[in-house]
């Protein structure tokens, strides 16, 4: 069976789960609820951050949980996602879609960031982007 590419991984419908914890987990404690947001919430958030502005991620999942009614989001599962949208992006790219066509995951990753070092991309193209787009 073929590999699924980022595209198609990031196509999967998958649900929202909100839990009550019974462990602290990511900054989230006992007893409050952590939204487990979906690939394409993540994607839909990151494409509403206007151009020349960004956010961390952390800041993401602060958004995320806070239109959900959540005290928190999940952190590994929305790495996760991140990471998936900026693959996807960069197919995209690949693919030969503009750069304003794509989800612009520059605005929530930087090119020192881990998670930069692990793209098929140059982090110095992500930080080209988010200059750009910083005027």
């Amino acid at each position: 069976m073929a590999k699924k590419s980022a595209r198609e991984k990031l196509a999967v419908e998958k649900q929202i789960k909100k839990v009550v914890l019974e462990k602290p987990f990511g900054g989230i404690q006992v007893g409050q609820t952590m939204l487990v947001a979906t690939p394409q919430m993540v994607d839909a958030d990151i494409r509403d951050i206007p151009p020349g502005e960004t956010l961390t991620v952390p800041d993401l999942r602060a958004n995320l949980a806070r239109a959900e009614g959540c005290d928190g989001t999940c952190p590994m599962s929305t790495s996760i996602f991140v990471r998936m949208v900026a693959e996807a992006a960069i197919e995209d790219l690949e693919d030969g879609k503009q750069v304003s066509e794509v989800s612009p995951f520059w605005r929530v990753i930087e090119g020192k960031d881990k998670i930069a070092k692990r793209l098929a991309i140059d982090p110095a193209w992500i930080d080209e982007q988010r200059a750009l787009e910083a005027g």
